[in-house]
């Protein structure tokens, strides 16, 4: 009972695809291309973290495609290698280890040295260490602010902020990451630059974006690049300016270093620069730590370049997934943030995005409401190509900006638009189709007999000669004296008697197991299947119940002035037949052909002459047996050249009485009323 219960309740709910195909077709497609719309909004919304992993990772096709090789010799990379540890030992080294590894870099040449590493405990070596450090050209330690952690953790001491940065209440309205958790080098490095290696981590892991400002107990404190930068010009004014960008192409946000003019870094809302995965991993020149201890190295690769000191080795843990790579070293990512800021072509996203991401689905929505408007099978198999080419679209246009220009567009809102609005329009059309042929199915059923309508509905027309034989059982009912009632009466008023006599006499038809095969002027002819006792009986049955009920309902003993009365003429007949389509393929006639069909048409015309409303051929009065019918005698018919005998049925006192029926008294009248 429940289940029968939920059912009904899910039927009586509104079907959106009815009330769609019942709008007009232009009405409907604005529908369901707004509906797609709301609903891509929903899935980005419910689903936001997955879907941006896919996109991110899809997008960064526009890097990894186009991938550039070249080898980079501005930046090198000195590596804690797996040689490096089993040469020196385990990691952390003694400071006077790192005091050789700093002093070897900067006999070597390095400009200036950027060490992805921090010393958080005061150890022996440190004051080494340190004079190593001052003594080079250029240093910059690494500090971590603590992002995500419950804990507060307060190691060492963060130095080196930025100056004109509002932490608390920024002028610029940008949301820089706030914490009061850290991890440096104890005081005695304070005097050494520094510059956090905390990264933005995605849900996925992967580290897409770098925070250039990280505010420690309301200090904002540079990425470790960063810090390169302004330790490079060897200026003690470590300001920054933070300003919103006003340009349709332009970022969310520009950083300005006071220190670094001309530099003009983009950052999103949250104050993160997006890496730039442009450059293939084989395009940073690595070189292990202890070979640059040993001094086996070449010279030259270090000599005016910025260095880069890191741990690569997988023990040591500090790998990320990188479009590339699922286990790409940390330093290797410095090395792109500081390869953008030196080229100025740090990638970004428009603060416009959202508007030109919307005119590209606009553009969509524009091609796909053409496309299911275009006749025939363009939009039967244009839409499905279109679900599958314009994600692929949305996908090579920001392959292609990305590629050229450093602009992180986005694609996934017009794709999954593009996916979602083709296959509704594609559901739509279909349904429609579906209605549209169910509706020429239903219309020609009612002109034409339902098999034949199927086939018509669901067949593509032919010349040829469509046609079976079968045995079949005729009835052919025909209102006699009608032609001249229509003369003498308005149009309206023949109509209206020529209608219900179809109506009704269809109805009876129908509950007796028969079909009408065709209407044609005042008569139809009727056609039950098989040449049989059952056949027969039922066409008797339905002769004698259209006789009776249009008889007492239609036909008046009374006519018009000067007319004899309309009256029923019924004829039944058996035997072979040919059933199907001729004619040309642009204008098809079903047919009923053969003998039978002419005897049956010509027994109903002596109806009038025998003065009998209803006359059965030889051939179904045989399996008739059982019935009492009376012999009207042997007749030439007219056209024919063998005589027939027909035959009529008996009514007794009794069933006319029980059936209220009156005897007919139907007259012979001169001439034909056709």
């Amino acid at each position: 009972m429940q289940s029968a219960s939920l059912l009904f309740k899910l039927k009586q709910l509104p079907n959106p695809l009815q009330f769609l195909l019942n709008l007009m077709p232009g009405s409907g497609r604005l529908v369901v291309l707004t509906s797609a719309a709301l609903l891509t909004a929903l899935l980005v919304l419910l689903f936001g973290s997955s879907l941006q992993t896919l996109e991110e990772r899809l997008g960064a096709l526009g890097w990894t495609l186009t991938a550039d090789d070249t080898l980079e010799q501005r930046i090198t990379l000195v590596t804690i290698d797996e040689k490096s540890l089993s040469q020196i030992g385990p990691w952390p080294w003694p400071r006077e280890d790192m005091a050789r590894l700093v002093t070897a870099i900067d006999e070597a040449g390095a400009q200036l040295q950027i060490h992805d590493v921090f010393y958080s405990e005061p150890k022996i070596g440190d004051s080494e260490l340190l004079a190593a450090l001052q003594a080079a050209k250029g240093a910059v330690l690494a500090q971590v602010p603590v992002l995500q952690s419950d804990q507060v953790v307060r190691v060492g001491a963060m130095s080196h902020g930025l100056s004109n940065v509002n932490c608390i209440n920024p002028s610029s309205g940008v949301s820089f990451a706030n914490t009061q958790s850290f991890i440096a080098s104890h005081a005695g490095f304070e005097t050494i630059a520094k510059g956090h290696i905390t990264p933005d981590v995605a849900s996925d892991g992967s580290i897409r974006r770098f925070p250039a400002v990280v505010c420690v107990d309301g200090v904002p404190y540079p990425a470790l690049s960063i810090s390169a930068l302004l330790q490079a010009t060897n200026s003690q004014n470590w300001g920054a300016r933070i300003s919103t960008d006003t340009s349709l192409l332009g970022p969310d946000y520009r950083m300005q270093l006071d220190a670094y003019p001309g530099l003009s870094i983009p950052l999103d809302h949250d104050g993160n620069l997006r890496i730039s995965y442009k450059e293939a991993p084989t395009s940073f020149q690595a070189i292990s730590a202890a070979d640059v201890i040993a001094g086996t190295i070449e010279p030259s690769l270090l000599q005016n370049t910025w260095v880069l000191v890191g741990a690569t080795a997988l023990s040591m843990g500090d790998v990320v997934p990188t479009p590339y790579s699922g286990s790409t070293p940390g330093v290797e990512l410095q090395a792109r943030i500081l390869g953008s800021l030196l080229d100025a072509k740090i990638p970004y996203t428009p603060r416009s995005a959202t508007w030109l991401l919307g005119l590209l689905t606009l553009a969509f929505a524009v091609a796909l409401l053409k496309l299911a408007a275009a006749p025939g099978r363009i939009s039967a198999y244009g839409l499905p190509v279109a679900g599958l080419v314009l994600p692929i679209v949305a996908l090579l246009v920001h392959i292609q900006i990305l590629s050229s220009s450093e602009i992180w567009l986005g694609w996934l809102f017009p794709a999954l638009y593009g996916l979602l609005a083709a296959s509704m329009l594609l559901l739509l059309e279909q349904g429609r189709v579906r209605v549209e042929r169910n509706r020429v199915y239903g219309n020609l059923s009612s002109y034409l007999p339902i098999d034949v309508a199927k086939e018509i509905a669901y067949n593509l027309p032919s010349s040829a000669i469509n046609a079976r034989r079968s045995d079949a059982t005729l009835l052919s009912a025909d209102l006699r004296n009608f032609a001249a009632f229509g003369e003498a009466r308005p149009a309206e008023e023949s109509a209206a008697v020529l209608h219900f006599f179809f109506v009704r006499a269809t109805e009876v038809i129908e509950q007796h197991g028969g079909r009408v095969h065709e209407f044609k002027g005042d008569s139809l002819l009727a056609v039950w299947d098989g040449h049989n006792r059952e056949a027969a009986e039922q066409a008797l049955l339905a002769a004698q119940e259209m006789h009776r009920a249009i008889d007492q309902n239609m036909l008046s003993q009374e006519s018009c002035q000067g007319l004899e009365p309309l009256a029923l003429g019924i004829g039944i007949e058996q035997g072979p037949a040919l059933i199907g389509s001729i004619g040309p393929a642009h204008r098809r006639s079903h047919s009923l052909l053969g003998d039978t069909v002419t005897i049956t048409l010509r027994i109903q015309e002596l109806t009038e002459e025998l003065a009998q409303p209803i006359l059965i051929g030889e051939c179904a009065a045989r399996q008739l047996g059982s019935q009492q019918l009376e012999s009207q005698g042997s007749y030439l018919l007219n056209g024919l050249r063998t005589p027939h005998t027909l035959f009529s049925p008996a009514f007794t006192e009794a069933q006319q009485q029980k059936s209220g029926t009156r005897q007919p008294e139907l007259k012979v009248v001169a001439g034909r009323g056709k």
